[in-house]
């Protein structure tokens, strides 16, 4: 919403758009983490046995560590795919740059 407020835009169907897509990125990154931090958990299980709290956080960072550089890379992707959108001045462009929009900021943030 910061992003949009900065570009000047208001709210509307192609924000709304833009903001769906947003939701679908984050939640396809949310369940490939979680796989992520359950296959690390049930490695340290599987070595240790009964697992306790410091077990657990050194897993949850194993895992997690695993999906930092994926996850850059995918913003990157993004990013370098929407910015021309972002900025376009052909035809479309005012729609397409609000759709873009929301996902910028998302990606961003």
């Amino acid at each position: 919403i910061w992003f949009l407020y900065a570009q000047g835009y208001n709210l509307s169907v192609a924000t709304g758009v833009g903001f769906i897509a947003l939701a679908g990125v984050s939640a396809e990154f949310g369940v490939v983490m979680l796989l992520y931090l359950k296959q690390a958990v049930s490695v340290r299980e599987q070595q240790i046995g009964a697992i306790s709290v410091p077990v657990l956080e050194d897993a949850i960072r194993e895992g997690a560590v695993l999906r930092v550089r994926p996850k850059a890379m995918t913003v990157a992707v993004i990013l370098a795919g929407l910015i021309p959108i972002l900025w376009g001045s052909g035809t479309g462009s005012e729609v397409m740059s609000r759709i873009a929009a929301p996902m910028v900021g998302g990606m961003i943030t």
